[in-house]
């Protein structure tokens, strides 16, 4: 089920803005996506159900002293996203998603990790299971992952953001890793994205019921709705952020926005979180230019 034409219009003007704007400004874009690496890192771990915290996914990133002691496994999964990550961004517009690329991007993320599972598909009589949902026998897994990438390049009617909701749901659905799936899963939505001249999105962990529930619904029914409406939400959110900084307006917190505007702050997130308002989220606060015009 598609998106709706007034969503798909209001995506479709948000990004017009972010062309004009974007001429010029490519370092300004380079320095937002680099401070964001981080949050990016975390919440897709933190999904995956890592302990690391933002702070110490920061720490890690850098170099830097982690006050605890975590596990070296954690902290190469933090480091090894984030390389991951970095190159995706990079070479996104110099190929085509492939099947070669993939495996390539898995045994980047499992390096210093598992070596025996790093960079190929599971073999056979290797099962994996998300939940209630067992992932196909090995042996279908390569012409699987094809079927889909065939889809996906040579399917132009869909919506872009219904075409990579599907195949995201696809691969996640598909699961031909022993581990990694769902990080590997988040990067290809980003490679895809970057390709079509869109900045990369963030599915944060506090919104990871909502993202099962999606996965939910399309083994069920077949239904690919919530998924798309969380995936456009997330990239309306990437593209207010960047617009933002490119008109140069001053940044705060929604919550002083709406104390200044004497507005309910409650009312202001929920508009936020529909993407309605221009609003976006810097470590997981809630912030917006001091230039928006709201109704």
């Amino acid at each position: 089920m598609a998106l709706t034409s007034p969503l798909k219009n209001r995506i479709t003007l948000i990004k017009r803005e972010y062309d004009k704007l974007k001429p010029g400004k490519e370092s300004l874009l380079q320095l937002i996506s680099e401070a964001e690496l981080s949050e990016g890192v975390y919440n897709s771990n933190a999904i995956e159900n890592s302990t690391l915290t933002l702070k110490e996914t920061e720490k890690i990133l850098l170099d830097l002293e982690v006050s605890r002691d975590v596990s070296v496994r954690e902290v190469f999964e933090a480091k090894n996203l984030a390389t991951v990550m970095e190159y995706m961004a990079k070479r996104a517009m110099e190929a085509e998603l492939s099947e070669e690329l993939i495996l390539l991007l898995h045994r980047m993320l499992m390096g210093n990790i598992d070596e025996s599972i790093s960079g190929r598909f599971r073999k056979k009589h290797e099962y994996v299971r998300v939940g209630t949902h067992i992932a196909p026998a090995s042996e279908h897994l390569e012409r699987m992952i094809e079927a889909i990438l065939i889809e996906f390049s040579s399917n132009h009617d869909p919506y872009f953001i219904d075409k990579i909701a599907k195949f995201h749901l696809d691969f996640e659905t598909i699961h031909p890793f022993n581990d990694g799936n769902g990080r590997i899963g988040r990067v290809i939505t980003n490679y895809q994205l970057i390709r079509l001249g869109f900045p990369p999105i963030i599915i944060r962990d506090k919104e990871k019921r909502n993202y099962y529930l999606a996965f939910d619904e399309y083994r069920a029914d077949k239904k690919t709705v919530i998924m798309e409406k969380a995936m456009a939400n997330a990239l309306m959110e990437a593209l207010h952020k960047r617009i933002t900084y490119m008109k140069g307006d001053i940044i705060i917190p929604l919550a002083e926005f709406a104390k200044t505007h004497a507005r309910s702050v409650h009312a202001l997130i929920n508009l936020a979180r529909r993407q309605t308002i221009p609003a976006f989220r810097e470590k997981g606060v809630w912030k917006i230019g001091t230039g928006s015009l709201m109704e």
